[in-house]
C-alpha cells in the first residue's frame, strides 16, 4: 500500500501510521456507472501516512495530488464525520499548515485515529 510513501522516505524517517480510503467509496453512483473500477483504482492509488517527521498523502493514479508537510509546519488536522461516518469509521480530514495551507481529503478510514497519531507525534 505504501509504495509512494516508502519511496519518498528520507534518512532516519519511518512510518508511524498509515491508512487508506474507506470501503464506503464503493457505494456511490460513480462506482455503479464504472462497474466499481473507479473506486477500486482510487482506493489502490491513495496513500495516507504519518511518519516520525512528516505527513505524506498521495491521491490519484494518472493525475496525482500529493501533500508532504513537516510535522512542525502542521497547525492542526481537522476531522469531519457525519453520523454514518462515526458508525462505520470514515470521514474527512483537513490538514491545515502554517501560512494558511488548507488540504481536505474525503472518505478516509479511521480519521480520528489519523488525528490522534498526528497529535502524539507532534507533542
Amino acid at each position: 500500500m505504501t509504495k509512494y510513501v516508502e519511496s519518498n522516505l528520507i534518512r532516519d524517517e519511518h512510518i508511524a501510521y498509515e491508512t487508506r480510503l474507506h470501503w464506503i467509496v464503493f457505494f456511490s453512483l460513480k462506482a455503479l456507472l464504472t462497474l466499481f473500477i473507479a473506486p477500486l483504482i482510487a482506493r489502490a492509488a491513495s496513500e495516507f501516512a504519518i511518519t516520525n517527521k512528516r505527513i505524506i498523502i498521495k491521491v490519484g493514479l494518472i493525475s496525482r495530488h500529493t501533500l508532504e508537510m513537516n510535522l512542525s509546519k502542521v497547525e492542526s488536522v481537522i476531522v469531519d464525520q457525519g453520523i454514518w461516518g462515526r458508525i462505520i469509521g470514515y470521514g474527512s480530514i483537513t490538514v491545515i499548515g502554517t501560512g494558511g495551507t488548507n488540504e481536505p481529503f474525503t472518505h478516509i478510514a479511521n480519521p480520528m485515529e489519523f488525528r490522534k497519531q498526528f497529535q502524539q507525534l507532534q507533542a
